[in-house]
């Protein structure tokens, strides 16, 4: 438990209508998407870097944990208090400060909802590119600390590429900027990028300087259909060897077609239909329409039941359904999905999916596939009910499996949601001893009295 007169002194900072100590917000806070977690013993809400900084510093001083959080849509508990202390949510720093169209770039608060940023310079004439699943409720600064990718990163590629420059809050109380509004900037480590992916374990985002591109002009939906997953993986293949470059290349696997159908009420694939891929490609009119075709081409070189070119935006909604809808679609199956964000070469997309047949088979459990075909990310989700102890048993053997079994197809076992807790027992798997050794000293020299979002990454006692 921390001390009164820290509460105390926080509320000196913040102010008392900005702090949480009841049970409900301490359990709200304490947990993401994961839905596994532990409370905080306080929250609070601070309006600025200084605050942040104020708040660091008493952190730092007393040894008391102290964990950033965003939107709280997290996969791994990367913004869960696993040994209580402060949750810094970052909701109140939510705003747009900036677009800059002569200079192509945005800057903006941690807190601002990724799909309003989207929406506000596409207003403008501009694009901000990356685009996960969830950007109508995760925060710029989560999709920061994880760098989070989406559909659109087989052409545009993941934050990383779109992140110019930060202000940062150390967990010493430091307050540092990183980077510039410059394109080109050279000096020194690149601290930006060191901090992008970090996870919130070495500093705490306050200000983030992002980098924009004109709107493609045009953009164009197509759906395959296929009657099985090496079918459209085929399709994949062929699109790469006419040298096609999509936005984004989506497949969805026919378990995860049948839990759509059953939500929606209806199928939006066509019957007979085992993989699905959403293909989208942009830029000038005239390009578009040729890629078009030759998508649709190989498409049907490789075998495609169907290929559906969507005629306007209500078509390309429509085709979009299936894949928006995911996530909603597979809460009635069970109460728990373990979503791995595994990757692996783009060739060896059917490698993986022939794993996952066999842990449906050794493990009798339900696993619905779909994801980024394109740089070869997709998503295994183990569909469980937690209250089952011979259910989980078997979803934690077929997850070691799993991520072993990535790793073995020269894959990675995140490519979106990062370590957080749940797969830091798996970090070994992928990393040598040395590597994890040196990212520990990254972290040392960040936050020497390791307060800052403990628990994560490492494996525990590592």
């Amino acid at each position: 438990m921390i001390p009164e007169s820290f509460v105390e002194a926080i509320v000196g900072v913040v102010g008392p209508e900005h702090i949480r100590r009841d049970e409900a917000s301490r359990l709200a806070y304490g947990t993401d998407a994961l839905r596994c977690g532990h409370p905080a013993d306080l929250v609070v809400m601070p309006a600025s870097a200084r605050q942040i900084a104020a708040i660091a510093r008493l952190c730092h001083q007393l040894r008391v944990p102290l964990v950033p959080r965003g939107a709280g849509t997290g996969y791994t508990g990367g913004a869960v208090p696993l040994h209580g202390g402060i949750v810094v949510s970052l909701e109140r720093l939510n705003r747009i400060l900036e677009i800059d169209d002569e200079s192509l770039l945005a800057v903006v608060e941690p807190a601002v909802i990724t799909g309003d940023l989207q929406a506000a310079v596409e207003a403008r004439g501009l694009f901000y590119p990356p685009d996960p699943q969830s950007l109508k409720e995760s925060s710029l600064g989560g999709n920061i600390a994880e760098c989070a990718g989406g559909p659109r990163a087989f052409k545009y590629g993941v934050t990383r590429r779109y992140v110019l420059g930060l202000e940062a809050v150390l967990p010493t109380g430091e307050i540092i900027r990183t980077g510039s509004k410059a394109v080109k900037n050279v000096v020194g480590y690149d601290l930006t990028q060191l901090l992008v992916g970090s996870e919130g374990t070495l500093a705490i985002v306050t200000q983030m300087i992002l980098r924009l591109v004109p709107k493609p002009p045009a953009v164009a939906t197509l759906r395959a259909c296929f009657v099985d997953v090496p079918a459209a993986a085929r399709a994949v293949s062929a699109l790469i060897r006419r040298r096609i470059v999509p936005v984004t290349l989506e497949l969805v696997d026919q378990d995860s077609l049948d839990a759509v159908a059953a939500y929606a009420g209806t199928r939006l694939a066509p019957e007979g239909t085992g993989a699905l891929l959403l293909v989208e490609v942009d830029g000038m009119a005239e390009t578009v329409a040729a890629e078009v075709a030759e998508v649709a081409a190989g498409c049907r070189e490789a075998g495609a039941l169907e290929v559906l070119v969507a005629r306007d935006g209500a078509e390309r909604e429509q085709l979009w359904r299936v894949r928006r809808e995911l996530s909603y679609a597979l809460r009635p199956i069970a109460p728990q999905k373990i979503n791995n964000d595994v990757v692996v070469p783009r060739g060896r997309v059917p490698e993986l999916f022939a794993l996952v047949d066999r842990l449906r088979a050794t493990y009798g459990l339900r696993i619905p596939c779909f994801g980024h075909a394109g740089d070869g990310n997709i998503h295994v989700n183990i569909m469980i009910d937690p209250a089952d102890a011979g259910q989980v048993e078997r979803a934690r053997q077929a997850v070691g499996d799993l991520l072993a079994g990535v790793v073995a197809l020269e894959g990675s076992i995140s490519g979106e949601h990062g370590i957080g807790f749940s797969k830091a027992p798996y970090l070994g798997l992928e990393l040598s001893g040395d590597v994890i050794d040196l990212m520990k000293r990254v972290k040392q020299a960040f936050d020497p009295h390791g307060i800052l979002n403990p628990g994560k990454i490492f494996p525990t006692g590592s």
